[in-house]
């Protein structure tokens, strides 16, 4: 049985207590599901964006490591928000206080944090087609990383960000101002899912594989020599 099958299972069910039990027992608790579809895209296109159409089919794979996904958590109005990072092989997730949610405060925020992490660990960035992404030339010239985006009203393609943002939001409530959070809160709340062990790596955490990850891509070239 499919994992969509169960979620139309769910969703069918009449209103009352016994469909509120049981969309309360999945990992976002939303009470809708989501078409894949939601109408066409009317914010106009960012210049010079890269499709992830064209993107190597080795990170599609996530057969090599350094590959990111990336979102905007935005808080009560819009008007604050957390950038979140994630790389797609370890799930590792990286957050980055911003300022407001501007296409400013995303490049400044996110360029600090591609450009913590180490070379080998930081090779391509996936986003869709938010216009705090506008300076998308201007990341990928501070960091080195090249910007990839999605198709619009296509969260599918971001989805181990999407997974993840789900998880954030149980620290990071919609609705909440959440400018409220220094960097040194959102660095722990960070460590929290990074320390949590994952089905999907036969219970290692993502920090765990991250870290493997990193020192395999360090000793290649040294075995290449």
């Amino acid at each position: 049985m499919s994992h969509e099958t169960i979620y139309t299972a769910i969703y069918a069910q009449p209103r009352g207590e016994l469909r509120r039990q049981l969309i309360a027992c999945l990992r976002q608790g939303r009470g809708t599901r989501l078409p894949r579809s939601r109408g066409t895209d009317r914010r106009g296109q960012i210049p010079e964006m890269v499709s992830i159409h064209v993107r190597p089919p080795e990170i599609e794979d996530r057969v090599m490591p350094g590959h990111w996904e990336g979102d905007f958590i935005k808080g009560a109005g819009n008007k604050s928000s957390v950038g979140v990072l994630v790389e797609r092989s370890s799930r590792l997730v990286l957050l980055a206080k911003m300022d407001d949610a501007t296409a400013s405060s995303a490049l400044a925020g996110f360029t600090a944090k591609l450009n913590a992490i180490a070379d080998p660990m930081r090779k391509s960035f996936t986003y869709d087609q938010g216009k705090e992404m506008s300076y998308h030339r201007q990341l990928a010239a501070a960091t080195g990383v090249q910007v990839y985006f999605c198709d619009p009203h296509s969260p599918w393609q971001r989805g181990t960000c999407e997974n993840t943002n789900g998880l954030l939001r149980q620290y990071l409530p919609k609705g909440t101002d959440l400018s409220v959070h220094s960097q040194d809160e959102l660095d722990a709340i960070a460590d929290s899912l990074n320390s949590r062990p994952r089905a999907t790596h036969g219970f290692n955490t993502p920090l765990a594989v991250f870290s493997h990850l990193l020192a395999m891509a360090q000793q290649a070239p040294v075995l290449a020599q």
